[in-house]
């Protein structure tokens, strides 16, 4: 005998069964769609972060000013990390006492709760956690360090566990795509040093060879892994050279394979180059230089990982820090001297940027990240 529940199905007529999977589809891929994005931005001089929270069309609407909870005086920047549960935004303060202050991101409206602070080793220029959330790992500029920190449960910072020389300005500090390895470097020395990682202890330990050295007075900046982890873009401050290698995740060996430019067609002058991302899908790779205040924009092989130059455009003045949506569809671009944000859109198909809207931030602002949330 048939159950009451088939014979109710059996007798739907079949428009009624396609009406309610149509409205079922469209209301599920609503949803699916629905993703809300956020721009944290750290103003270091107003010892403050601006959220804002970006639309579809890439208009950008402030909702919060969260201040430093603890910290009196400004610092020379603010990097920020998120942990990757997506559940704490960590800010990293350059003046003493140098801490890290930790806010929970509340995941319905983005807002920053202040929930603790915690030590830093020394003033860090830029701080990361490892793909697992536990520790957190900084780089120390003047310091000539770089530092591991546990993660509490709650996303406050623990005193440092291990805390490393390095060579001269120590400046970028950031995990392996697997977490495997963990590279930092030192932009007045000329090198990359290599860790491996070990996620259980949290502790690093050098890698051998120790050290990638790259052209004298170059200064190795910022870098960041494709998203396939086949390849690392280092950008270089003091030539604003980009360098691209090949990635070997099981020794975690950087080869280069191309060496360009940051620095736009008739450049004269000092070359100050400052950051560097490449979009979600892997497609495009972007670079800022100080100097001229311009982003360089760049198309990636997906078959060799090396860079086209598709062009520079002029963004806010003194561009230290800039990021891309998690949609790959806008990048955003502060300025420090500035005191903006300009949001421009990425052709889909040739990677140009093109302006949309600037909108006023906090002071000196230098750091920007992402974040969608569900």
């Amino acid at each position: 005998m048939s159950s009451p529940t088939r014979r109710i199905a059996s007798k739907t007529p079949r428009a009624a069964i396609a009406t309610t999977l149509t409205f079922l589809t469209l209301t599920l891929g609503a949803r699916a769609g629905m993703a809300e994005t956020f721009a944290y931005v750290g103003n270091a001089d107003s010892n403050d972060i601006s959220v804002f929270k970006l639309a579809e069309n890439g208009e950008m609407t402030p909702v919060q000013t969260a201040a430093f909870t603890g910290v009196e005086k400004p610092g020379a920047s603010t990097p920020l990390a998120i942990t990757p549960d997506h559940r704490v935004l960590i800010a990293g303060v350059r003046s003493q006492p140098f801490q890290a202050v930790s806010f929970s991101i509340d995941p319905k409206t983005g807002q920053l709760n202040h929930i603790g602070n915690g030590p830093l080793a020394d003033s860090m220029a830029n701080i990361a956690t490892d793909r697992g959330g536990k520790v957190l790992f900084s780089a120390s500029y003047g310091g000539n360090k770089v530092a591991v920190n546990p993660l509490g449960a709650n996303g406050v910072v623990s005193a440092p566990t291990q805390v490393i020389p390095t060579g001269l300005n120590a400046h970028a500090f950031l995990p392996s795509p697997d977490n495997r390895f963990v590279f930092a470097t030192n932009l007045g020395s000329d090198q990359v040093l290599s860790f491996a990682f070990e996620p259980t202890t949290g502790s690093l330990t050098p890698s051998d060879p120790p050290a990638y050295k790259v052209p004298e007075k170059s200064g190795p900046r910022h870098f960041v892994f494709h998203p396939n982890g086949r390849y690392v873009y280092l950008l270089h401050e003091l030539n604003g050279d980009v360098a691209a290698f090949t990635y070997e995740a099981r020794s975690g060996a950087w080869s280069e394979i191309q060496r360009t430019t940051a620095l736009p067609e008739g450049f004269t002058g000092k070359p100050w180059a400052a950051d560097i991302h490449v979009t979600p899908d892997g497609r495009f790779l972007y670079a800022s230089e100080r100097t001229t205040s311009t982003i360089a924009a760049y198309k990636v092989d997906a078959t060799s990982g090396k860079l086209t130059a598709i062009g520079s455009v002029s963004t806010e003045k003194q561009p230290r820090g800039f990021n891309i949506d998690p949609s790959g569809r806008y990048l955003a671009a502060v300025g420090e001297l500035s005191d903006g944000m300009t949001v421009y859109a990425i052709d889909q198909g040739s990677g140009a940027l093109a302006r949309l809207k600037s909108y006023p931030t906090g002071k000196k602002p230098n750091w920007v990240e992402f974040l969608s949330l569900p």
